[in-house]
């Protein structure tokens, strides 16, 4: 068994704490550009691969074999398509969760809005358009592109309760 040289295991360790991210040194304006960027590839990404799905879509129609034209291929193998299809409408949507949430009050931030849901609207429709409806039940998938949005808010509610009870402890303990 090949022993690791620790000044080797320091390197690797020192070279990964380089690129992570640092208060001290990394600037807010820098952060979310990053995170605006990594948003939008990845809303780049999914939307593509939801558009034009893995494996393509059936040229013609064929009432033997059970498929139509224009319909995903991978949809024939229905568990591994509904996998699929959940993972990729959860990344999805939360990325376009960060994107609109990093340009909030930015200029043109209503234009982005409307351009996000045009996206959105666009992506379900596609879907729509090469699932078979037998492979897949939409309301999961109307769930699952929820499930980003209701998480941040209810982050944000609880934050907003935890500081309302801090507040009422601090208060409680002066007069008490």
């Amino acid at each position: 068994m090949a022993q690791v040289h620790p000044q080797n295991t320091e390197r690797s360790i020192s070279w990964f704490k380089r690129f992570r991210y640092d208060k001290e040194r990394d600037s807010p304006n820098d952060t979310q550009n990053v995170l605006l960027v990594i948003a939008t590839l990845i809303a780049a990404v999914t939307f593509q691969a939801g558009v034009n799905p893995p494996g393509g879509l059936w040229q013609d129609d064929k009432v033997q074999e059970h498929h139509a034209a224009g319909r995903a291929i991978y949809a024939s193998r229905k568990h591994p398509y509904y996998v699929f299809l959940m993972s990729n409408t959860l990344a999805f949507s939360a990325s376009l969760l960060v994107a609109t949430s990093l340009t909030y009050k930015f200029p043109f931030h209503f234009e982005i809005w409307v351009a996000t849901a045009s996206m959105i609207v666009t992506y379900a429709s596609a879907i729509f358009a090469v699932t078979p409806h037998e492979s897949v039940h939409f309301r999961y998938l109307l769930i699952t592109a929820s499930v980003p949005f209701i998480t941040r808010f209810l982050i944000q509610l609880l934050k907003k309760c935890r500081k309302k009870c801090q507040k009422d402890e601090e208060i409680g303990g002066e007069t008490g």
